[in-house]
C-alpha cells in the first residue's frame, strides 16, 4: 500500500463526504458538512486533498468536480495500523482488550468478532 499520510479532522470530513457521493463539487461537499463552514475554507481543504494524492477533478470549464482517489477501506486500514503501532505496540489483540475494559465493546460485538475469524478460517 502507498505511504497515506493521517489526514486532520477537517480532511477527514471532507474524504467522507466524498467517498458517500463518489463525486462533488465544492458547493454539494458544502452541503453535506454540518456546521457553519465557508466555501473557500472547503475549496482550499479539496485542493490540499487533492496534493496530498487523496482525490483528484474533472474539470467543467471554470469548476471542478472532485472524486476520491483513495478508497475508504484503504485509509482505514493504514490509520488502523498506524494506531495499533502507535498506542498498542501493533498488537490487536491489546487494542480490543482495550475497547473491552473501557466498556466500548460489548460481549456480544466480541462473539461476532469471534464468529467472523472463524469463518474466515
Amino acid at each position: 500500500m502507498k505511504n497515506l499520510e493521517k489526514l486532520t479532522a477537517k480532511e477527514e470530513e471532507i474524504m467522507a463526504v466524498l467517498w458517500k457521493l463518489k463525486k462533488a463539487f465544492v458547493k454539494e461537499i458544502l452541503e453535506e458538512l454540518d456546521g457553519e463552514q465557508h466555501y473557500n475554507t472547503i475549496s482550499t481543504l479539496v485542493r490540499l486533498l487533492e496534493e496530498k494524492g487523496f482525490v483528484a477533478h474533472q474539470a467543467f470549464g471554470k469548476s471542478h468536480q472532485y472524486f476520491p482517489v483513495v478508497d475508504k477501506k484503504s485509509y482505514s486500514e493504514k490509520i488502523m495500523e498506524q494506531n495499533s503501532s502507535r498506542f498498542f505496540d501493533g498488537s490487536y489483540k491489546n487494542m480490543v482488550s482495550f475497547f473491552a475494559q473501557q466498556d466500548k465493546i460489548s460481549e456480544q460485538e466480541l462473539e461476532e468478532i469471534l464468529e467472523l475469524i472463524k469463518n474466515k478460517s
